[in-house]
């Protein structure tokens, strides 16, 4: 008795992406690629796993991400790796390897691996698009940073998102408002909430970023980041503020935004949707990170890019009832009817693709009815139709398939000057 084969299903936390729902990742991604130009950045592609020192040393080894989400195991040469968590630590890497000539600036496209409840736009492996710039600490970049993720949420026809934006100082001025918030907890430290009464004093930042009531309650009555942070940061700060209200770029400060990594310094920001749930409505952020390079092994060098989740943008987009993104003119030229029973549909449709135009074909000798549906439901503008009669004639019969006049959809032209037709007609 022979038993089923075990089937298999995409693993807890991931998805599988499949037409037509991958159109709009590909049309999403093009656009980013686009907006990344124009604004000078080069794409970078580097490994999904790093030595795990790479991402301990940047997001901190005691953080929740290192202890509890990310993916680490020993390779067969027991060298110690993790799955990327997130994109910025490899790109950072990278230019300490490399040594390209600054400002460096860069863009990325990768998959980002952590073992979290899955979330609304948020899976264990997910996906994200961002920039990094290396090499400069002048507010205008910062500025420019900031200015592109605004731009782009617009170009994918968002609405409804706001900028929160904060400075979180360099080490001198932020390790001496550590301590004042670190001595303000521990006098509170019994109405945080559960998790952080037992954690508070060993990063009491993390605290300003918790969500639950009772730890917004105590921080809000508490000291406060900006109002501590030294004169140079303070100066950096104003001048980023400015020159994005110079340009439109409506910024509200949140002094309780700190972000989850410890590289970060200075500039920190976030983009929140109001058409989603509040609780999880982050569409990206990023801020200035001007240890990581140092921390990686490279001379002091300055850095800021921000990174944004492509499930929570597209979801992002569903939840505005925007059109499908139509970036990318993903619709076939045409589709070959063929009912002869030869290679002519074969080499017919290697010239179209040859010259560039967009074609496909039904498989499996069905009747030219049955093909005809099929030629319909893809979309194509034009279907090219070869059956005995044209075969014999050394013909192809065109029919514009979107046309809503039938005898004036219809014509026919010489086999060898098809190629040429159908440019013709595309051009019109």
């Amino acid at each position: 008795m022979s038993s089923q084969p075990q089937t298999f299903r995409a693993p807890v936390g991931t998805h599988d992406v499949i037409g037509p729902d991958s159109a709009q990742w590909e049309n999403l991604i093009a656009m980013f690629a686009e907006t990344a130009f124009r604004y000078g950045f080069e794409l970078v592609i580097s490994p999904l796993f790093e030595d795990v020192g790479v991402f301990n040393r940047g997001i901190g080894e005691n953080s929740e991400v290192a202890t509890k989400e990310m993916y680490v195991f020993e390779d067969r040469g027991g060298r110690t790796l993790a799955l990327r968590p997130e994109g910025t630590a490899s790109v950072v890497r990278a230019f300490v390897q490399h040594q390209p000539t600054t400002p460096w600036k860069a863009w990325y496209v990768t998959p980002a691996f952590r073992y979290e409840r899955p979330q609304a736009g948020r899976y264990r492996q997910h996906h994200q698009i961002g920039v990094e710039v290396l090499g400069t600490d002048d507010p205008a970049v910062d500025v420019e940073v900031i200015t592109m993720a605004w731009r782009f949420f617009a170009s994918l026809g968002l609405t409804r998102y706001r900028l929160l934006i904060n400075s979180m100082g360099h080490d001198e001025c932020r390790g001496a408002y550590v301590e004042l918030l670190r001595e303000y907890l521990g006098a509170h430290a019994s109405d945080l909430c559960d998790e952080h009464q037992k954690v508070w004093s060993e990063n009491p930042l993390r605290v300003l970023d918790c969500k639950k009531t009772a730890c917004i309650d105590v921080t809000s009555k508490g000291p406060m980041l900006p109002d501590h942070i030294c004169d140079p940061c303070r100066t950096h700060f104003d001048a980023v503020i400015a020159a994005l209200s110079d340009l439109g770029v409506e910024a509200t400060l949140n002094p309780r935004l700190v972000r989850g990594f410890d590289y970060y310094t200075r500039t920190t920001f976030e983009f929140v949707a109001d058409a989603l749930d509040g609780a999880q409505n982050a569409i990206g952020g990023g801020g200035r990170y001007d240890k990581l390079a140092e921390q990686l092994g490279a001379k002091p060098t300055s850095g800021i890019g921000f990174g944004c989740g492509i499930e929570r943008l597209l979801l992002t987009r569903a939840a505005e009832n925007e059109l499908p993104l139509n970036f990318l003119q993903r619709t076939l030229d045409c589709f070959v009817v063929d009912t002869t029973a030869t290679n002519a549909a074969s080499r017919l449709l290697d010239e179209l693709r040859s010259a560039g135009i967009a074609a496909d074909r039904a498989y499996d000798n069905r009747s030219m009815k049955s093909q005809m549906k099929v030629a319909d439901k893809s979309g194509a503008r034009f279907a090219l139709l070869m059956g005995a009669q044209e075969l014999a004639a050394g013909e192809v019969t065109i029919r514009d398939l979107r046309s809503e006049d039938f005898a004036q959809s219809q014509e026919t032209t010489s086999r060898n000057n098809v190629v040429a037709t159908i440019l013709n007609l595309l051009a019109k």
